[in-house]
């Protein structure tokens, strides 16, 4: 499936998806065009939540958003979209609990909510790739590791939470070179947060990610971090809405957008 699914087109692999013929990680899948975060919730959080994003663009960057209330469409982003059945596998929070994981959405479904979609560091790692940097979650077929970290975000209504991180070990000259690269995608996280001593922001194992799972750190190999769009969930668990749906970590929303198209230069 991994190898398979990059040989194919966004639309074909949200088919697959929206068939439930596939429900896992997206990490690696359609080469070439961004892939996004999932944050749906009721219209009266939804500018409270649209501010957040707004002040913490590095880990929160919004792709786009619903056009009204109600919507499962955007069409901008991909063509016949169905927001409630096209991403791998979804997760549902009420008052900020995590209840369930689903593979569909279409019966939790109301009229008041708005959807956004949030950059995701996927859309890089092709770059990095291309410029001749291993991404290990790719080697190893694993979701990538995410951690909370002691790095505050803005605060806005509601929200408020510590920048979750995704992490890929690199030779240091690999992190620099990285560095140079990702600054050109602004709207997918750019340019890592940190390198180096994962203590320093806060996290004190790195083989025990928060989110995703573990990867091989070799010797000789810094960890680089990202700010990640997994930040919004820990934000929301934070405000305690009464309903809110997410994408399940690693599980993306494979777009039409291309990735060349998000460069900023």
């Amino acid at each position: 499936m991994q190898h398979n699914a990059s040989l194919t087109t966004p639309y074909a692999i949200r088919n697959m998806i929206r068939n439930e013929d596939y429900t896992g990680h997206t990490s690696g899948f359609v080469p070439g065009f961004v892939q996004a975060n999932l944050v749906i919730l009721p219209k009266q959080y939804a500018f409270d939540f649209l501010q957040f994003c707004q002040a913490n663009k590095k880990a929160c960057p919004i792709v786009a958003s619903s056009s009204a209330p109600g919507a499962i469409t955007i069409p901008n982003v991909a063509h016949d979209l169905d927001i409630r059945t096209d991403l791998p596998r979804y997760r549902i929070f009420k008052q900020g609990q995590l209840i369930e994981e689903v593979t569909n959405i279409k019966e939790h479904w109301r009229d008041d909510l708005v959807t956004f979609l949030i950059g995701c560091s996927f859309s890089f790692e092709e770059s990095l790739q291309a410029a001749g940097i291993e991404i290990r979650n790719i080697t190893e077929h694993k979701n990538v590791p995410m951690y909370m970290t002691n790095i505050p975000c803005e605060s806005a209504g509601i929200f408020q939470a510590n920048m979750v991180v995704s992490m890929r070990p690199m030779k240091p000259a690999d992190a620099i070179r990285a560095i140079q690269i990702c600054s050109r995608f602004p709207d997918v996280h750019g340019a890592p947060v940190h390198f180096g001593d994962p203590t320093t922001i806060g996290i004190k194992d790195i083989n025990r990610p928060n989110f995703g799972e573990s990867v091989t750190i070799k010797d000789g190999e810094v960890p680089v971090f990202w700010a990640c769009g997994v930040t919004p969930q820990v934000a929301i668990a934070n405000a305690a809405p009464d309903f809110c749906i997410t994408h399940s970590p690693g599980h993306m929303l494979i777009t039409d957008i291309q990735n060349a198209h998000i460069s900023a230069f």
